[in-house]
């Protein structure tokens, strides 16, 4: 079964559908994570302040959640701010620890009525407080949605995340819920913030910088990844259709023949 949609271009409007090749509804990846990067250099290129980058890549992630949505990916993770994004400016983080109350207080709505979930991983409890609420509000709204995942990667790093498992492990053993010699992979993954969903298929780069930058480290182990020069902003359909052209050539082994 293939299916085609309409097209959006960057203003967000749709447009006349092209003809490009179909999208395989049996080959799309279960899983899609994306690492958002570009908003900056986007609006440097216009004379524009960082944050309006960080704007209109706000308006891109729902677009992509759309689009998501209709192809019936199931998981899709998108890198918001990370572990070591504090050291920005000052002003730049202010903006951007708004960002998520900004984008649910206007996407939500729309969110529910499509039955998506929103889950967010990181290190929430260093959040600010209006960050904290407008995220943990759109958890519980949506608990009990059985459509598309959305998760946000927020205030996460790979590093972080696997030092703070082996923590919570540690402990266990130390307090007889775990015994050493029954320690393996899948028990490991219990303790990260990824235990109740798979790993990422697909894992998409914008910008055209070519490095994981501290995401999903343990996750991404067998995970294929699609590189684009695209800055995040300039993101339409035609660019997820391309990268899910591209996934949907290769051929996954995991270590096999």
């Amino acid at each position: 079964m293939s299916i085609r949609m309409p097209f959006f271009n960057n203003r967000h409007e749709p447009i006349k559908e092209t003809l490009t090749e179909e999208i395989v509804l049996e080959k799309v990846p279960e899983h899609v994570a994306i690492i958002m990067d570009g908003n900056g250099r986007w609006a440097n290129r216009r004379g524009l302040p960082r944050i309006a980058g960080h704007k209109e890549g706000m308006e891109v992630v729902q677009r992509i959640v759309r689009v998501a949505d209709k192809l019936k990916i199931k998981i899709l993770t998108m890198y918001a701010f990370s572990t070591e994004n504090w050291k920005r400016p000052k002003a730049e983080v202010d903006y951007l620890m708004r960002l998520p109350k900004m984008f649910l207080d206007k996407y939500l709505p729309e969110l529910i009525e499509k039955n998506v979930k929103v889950n967010v991983i990181g290190e929430l409890s260093v959040l600010p407080p209006h960050t904290l609420q407008a995220v943990h509000q759109a958890m519980e709204k949506t608990k009990d949605n059985t459509g598309l995942l959305l998760n946000f990667a927020l205030n996460y790093g790979g590093r972080n995340e696997i030092v703070k498992a082996v923590k919570q492990m540690v402990d266990d053993v130390a307090n007889g819920k775990v015994a050493k010699e029954d320690i393996t992979e899948e028990l490991f993954e219990q303790y990260l913030y990824t235990h109740n969903f798979c790993d990422p298929d697909l894992i998409i780069r914008t910008s055209g910088e070519k490095r994981i930058s501290n995401f999903l480290l343990w996750q991404s182990a067998y995970s294929e990844f699609w590189f684009t020069d695209v800055l995040w902003p300039d993101f339409t359909e035609e660019t997820l259709k391309e990268a899910l052209q591209d996934y949907q050539t290769r051929i996954r082994r995991f270590g096999g023949v």
